[in-house]
């Protein structure tokens, strides 16, 4: 039933509705999610700041004005949809994408400041209890508004999922909070009605201590992506597997994905091709690989090319030697750009290894790890001398 209604809103407001790869649909989506929660909170705000001021409760006041907030916020996030939808400029070549961000950083703003406010009233009440009056229609009126921010939850995260939105999901995880902050005034009012014992400014502290919580996560989820997060492991699934795709593709290595705001992204990667087939053939690949799935992830991608041998049999029979020992060395995820330069009893083995970010090394221990691979190799090709690059996956996630 939630779900049909929200659809048939959906359906309702905007046009093309299932085409969210499309900015504008995007925007139409982030604005009507916004809306509905101006209007919920708006409504839910008056509501319990008139019940609260009748009930002199000091936790059903608070989580009126954390509906204020929430409504604050929805109009932040209105803006932020409409600003970040703006077109690239001069001053802007790759999009006002990550404005959604910064507006949902100033949500999260906005939420801790209510809920370290609530707790200086809330401690205040503690210490100075003052008597809660127990009204039956305004304590109807607190459930009806359970299965409002119910609803709206389940909106806003279907939207942010739907969407790719962290600012739309975590205004569904706040008003799923609210749920629970509901529940806490409602077992205050009841333990009021029934023992006569003030609970109100326990209640109180623990509505706050959920809008502290509710305010550091938002501003965690939008945080990362500013500071530059780990990408998502099912687009770099995708990336490889549609780039491999290609005949003169052997693989790729170097993946390096920048986000500049949702939907806003663009990859750079080194793909491998072989050295023995006419540049102007690869280049023309290249280009093609480049356009289609650029087309097909909407992103921009750009491609460098890495031509490596691929008949040598010493290169070959190398490479499976250096495979071998390297798997001795566990901190090491990969290698690439593998090639022996160099005549005679004069050759050199020249390679990237590729570590993990969970593996906190050192100048030292990184010099460390590379006089022991060239060790080992020297044990088994002594003439061969061996010139290592340590290198990071950007890709990786925990």
């Amino acid at each position: 039933m939630i779900i049909l209604f929200s659809n048939l809103i959906i359906s309702k407001f905007i046009r093309n509705h299932d085409d969210t790869a499309d900015k504008k649909v995007r925007e139409n989506y982030g604005i009507l999610s916004s809306i509905m929660g101006l209007i919920v909170n708006f409504i839910l705000f008056l509501i319990e700041l008139i019940i609260g001021f009748m009930l002199n409760s000091i936790a059903v006041i608070a989580d009126a004005f954390h509906n204020l907030a929430d409504v604050s916020s929805s109009l932040v996030t209105l803006i932020g949809f409409k600003l970040s939808s703006k077109p690239a400029d001069k001053e802007h070549p790759f999009g006002h994408g990550r404005i959604e961000y910064l507006s949902s950083l100033l949500v999260s703003a906005i939420i801790l400041v209510v809920g370290f406010e609530f707790v200086k009233s809330s401690f205040l009440r503690i210490v100075h209890p003052e008597e809660t009056k127990f009204n039956l229609i305004s304590f109807i009126i607190i459930i009806i508004a359970i299965p409002l921010k119910l609803w709206l939850s389940h909106f806003n995260k279907y939207i942010g999922k739907k969407i790719n939105s962290s600012a739309l999901s975590a205004a569904g995880a706040d008003a799923l909070n609210d749920v629970f902050i509901l529940s806490g005034v409602i077992i205050s009012l009841l333990v009021w009605a029934s023992f006569h014992i003030s609970v109100d400014g326990y209640v109180g502290i623990v509505v706050a201590i959920f809008i502290i919580f509710s305010g550091f996560s938002i501003m965690k989820s939008t945080i990362d992506p500013l500071l530059g997060q780990a990408p998502d492991p099912a687009l770099v699934k995708n990336i490889k597997s549609l780039a491999i795709k290609y005949d003169l593709i052997i693989g790729i290595h170097d993946l390096i994905i920048h986000n500049y705001g949702p939907t806003r992204s663009m990859a750079s990667f080194h793909a491998e091709v072989p050295y023995n087939v006419p540049i102007m053939k690869i280049h023309d690949e290249i280009d093609r690989a480049e356009k289609e799935i650029s087309e097909k992830l909407n992103m921009l991608i750009v491609i460098h090319m890495d031509p490596i041998l691929t008949d040598s049999e010493e290169v070959n029979e190398t490479r499976k030697e250096v495979s071998y020992i390297l798997k001795k060395f566990p901190q090491i995820n990969s290698f690439h750009d593998f090639r022996i330069v160099g005549t005679g009893d004069h050759k050199k083995l020249i390679f990237d290894i590729v570590i993990t970010f969970d593996v906190n090394i050192s100048k030292d221990s990184e010099n460390q790890l590379i006089n022991n691979i060239e060790n080992e190799i020297r044990r088994v090709h002594p003439k061969y001398e061996a010139i290592i690059t340590i290198d990071r996956d950007y890709t990786e996630t925990l």
